[in-house]
Formats: C-alpha cells, sequence, structure tokens
C-alpha cells in the first residue's frame, strides 16, 4: 500500500511539475491599447486556443503613447494608434511588416475602409481596427421645431448658451472647412482664413465652450442642447432605454472628421506571430462582432461581423461614408494652431 502511495505521489508530482512547466512556456503578447478599447472576452478567447497570455497596458491618447515608445519604452508587441500617428510611425521606422501568410481574414476588411489607407493601402504594415467618426448630437427633448442638420446648426440661436464643439483644433477647424466645401485637411491660407471666421464669428457666440470630455454628462443632465463629438460620448451618459426619445445623432452631409485606428506590430516586437496571430483572430467576424456588440460602434471596418452583432449600433454605418480621416500635416499642422489660438482664446 506504501509502495502505491508513493508511486501515486511520483506521479502528481511529475504532472504538477509538468503543468509547471508548460505554463513559463506559454508566450505573452504584449498589447498597448486606448483605455476600454478592448473586449476582455476577445482576450479570453485569443488565450485559450493559442495557449498564450495576454498583457494589456493602455493609454489615453495617442501623444502619450507615442512619447512612451520614443522615449525607449521596450517590450510591447502590438500597438493601435490612430492613422495620423500611423503615417508617423512608419515614416520613422518604427513598425515591422505583417506577415500576410498569417492573415486569412484580410478579405473581411471593407474596400470602402480600405480605400481611405492612403498610407497603407495594401495593408502591408497596419490593418484597421475601428473607423469612428465625430457628429452632432441634440437633445431631442429640448428643442421645438425643425432645426438644420448641417453645420449651420450651429449658428441657431436657439441653442445659444446650451452648445458645445470638442476642445480640438483639427476636429472644429475641419468641420467649417466641410461646410464651407473644402478640404478637412486644407492648407490653404484663405480657405482656412474663411473657416477661422465661421468658427469665431459665427459658431463661438453660441457656445459654452469648448469642451473634448464632460460634455456627455452635461447633455445627460439637460445643460447642453447641441453638441459636436463623439457620440460615444454621449451615449455613454444616457441611460440605453432614452436612446431614441433623447438623442438624434447625425453627420452632416457635407461629411466631417473621422479617425481610424489601426493594429500595427512594433518593430522590436518580442513575439510579432503572435501579434500577427491576434490581428487575424479580431477580424473574424464572429470576434469582431463581440467588439462591436461590447462598444456599440457602427460596423464599418468588417461588415461580415454584422451577421453575428446581437445589439444595436449608436448610428447606422452609412452615414460615415462621407467622412474624412484626419492626416498627418506635419510641421504644417502649426497653421492649425495658430488660428486656433485665435479661436480658441479669442476675447
Amino acid at each position: 500500500m506504501k509502495t502505491f502511495y508513493k508511486s501515486l505521489l511520483a506521479v502528481t508530482f511529475a504532472a504538477s511539475l509538468l503543468s509547471l512547466f508548460s505554463c513559463s512556456k506559454k508566450k505573452t503578447l504584449y498589447l498597448y491599447n486606448w483605455t476600454y478599447y478592448t473586449p476582455d472576452e476577445v482576450i479570453a478567447k485569443f488565450e485559450e486556443e493559442f495557449n498564450c497570455k495576454v498583457k494589456l497596458d493602455v493609454y489615453a491618447t495617442c501623444d502619450e503613447m507615442y512619447a512612451k515608445l520614443k522615449a525607449g519604452a521596450k517590450g510591447y508587441d502590438l500597438v493601435i494608434p490612430s492613422n495620423d500617428f500611423v503615417s508617423i510611425m512608419l515614416k520613422q521606422g518604427m513598425i515591422q511588416e505583417l506577415d500576410q501568410s498569417k492573415f486569412t481574414n484580410r478579405d473581411k476588411i471593407n474596400p470602402v475602409v480600405t480605400e481611405k489607407l492612403t498610407f497603407d493601402p495594401e495593408m502591408k504594415y497596419c490593418v484597421p481596427y475601428a473607423f469612428s467618426a465625430t457628429g452632432v448630437m441634440v437633445n431631442k427633448n429640448k428643442v421645438t421645431g425643425d432645426y438644420p442638420r448641417d453645420y449651420s446648426i450651429f449658428e441657431d440661436a436657439r441653442f445659444a448658451g446650451h452648445a458645445t464643439m470638442m476642445d480640438e483644433m483639427r476636429e472644429v477647424l475641419g468641420c467649417a472647412l466641410v461646410h464651407l466645401g473644402y478640404d478637412l485637411n486644407s492648407l490653404n491660407d484663405a480657405e482656412l482664413a474663411e473657416a477661422e471666421d465661421l468658427v469665431k464669428n459665427k459658431w463661438s457666440p453660441n457656445l459654452v465652450k469648448f469642451d473634448a470630455e464632460g460634455f456627455g454628462k452635461s447633455f445627460a443632465n439637460g445643460d447642453f442642447w447641441l453638441c459636436q463629438g463623439y457620440p460615444e460620448i454621449v451615449y455613454g451618459e444616457v441611460d440605453e432605454s432614452l436612446w431614441e426619445d433623447t438623442i438624434e445623432f447625425f453627420i452632416p452631409p457635407e461629411g466631417g472628421p473621422a479617425t481610424m485606428d489601426c493594429m500595427v506590430i512594433l518593430k522590436d516586437a518580442p513575439n510579432p506571430e503572435l501579434a500577427n496571430e491576434f490581428i487575424n483572430f479580431i477580424h473574424r467576424p464572429e470576434m469582431y462582432a463581440i467588439f462591436i456588440d461590447t462598444f456599440r460602434y457602427p460596423c464599418i471596418v468588417n461588415t461580415e461581423a454584422l451577421q453575428y452583432t446581437t445589439k444595436p449600433s449608436m448610428y447606422p454605418p452609412e452615414q460615415a461614408n462621407t467622412c474624412t480621416l484626419k492626416e498627418d500635416l506635419g510641421d504644417n499642422v502649426e497653421k492649425f494652431y495658430n488660428i486656433w489660438q485665435r479661436v480658441r482664446f479669442t476675447d
């Protein structure tokens, strides 16, 4: 009997060692992404299928992410910057080419989206993660009668003292440019001067302030009736049962600013093979549907995921078709900065 228990103990000990050894051999994917932008369920499913661990670090802005990497932060595999920062990082040699043999879900990416990837049209270095657009939100309970459904709504005196636009120069000046019929990324001095005049003299008088983050709460409590910005900031503050009765969201027909967040693998990534697998994994339609259902974005990047979604999006995806990506303007961004100082801090 003692011999039996000794044998059982030996087998159990060996199994424990094997389990410990297997765990220690698990590869780790080091993912660096925006805060609240990676569904836990997708991570858990990836870890199970690929017998790995995912270590997630987060950032609040692309500036924060970029500064950390430029300061020498090492060890990250996969990062998800916005399109303008992808362009910058690509020019600076911070990104490695993708393994196209792993990217079997390439055909799931919406051609309308890939057409906007002017900096990497063949997706050699980046794959779209999410396409998001800013638009206009009106509190339907606070306004009577009809109102314009383009950017001229910010000239409507009925919203005076209850309106806000984003505290972001490319957003606000971009809206003005497209409303005037110009390119959102225009660097033409005369066109920029017209945009400055429009914002300063026609829109600003009705605004409470320029606000990048707090306008959702102010909309929900009834202080703001008109907001320009990311819809998730407003929808996230209003009870879902009240969405339809309270919020009208629209992107003006002339378009507006948009952002494309893309997955890229860093040049010195310790586990590029696992990173390539993750990029392909999340674009399985059933996996991407989890992302869409979690954050309620319109299903623009991977339209095949629509058949697996179970919740309505904040707005119909086709509304964003007229939007334009904010491009990296390099040193020319100084033109926007100088105008913004006059608009933002005007008396």
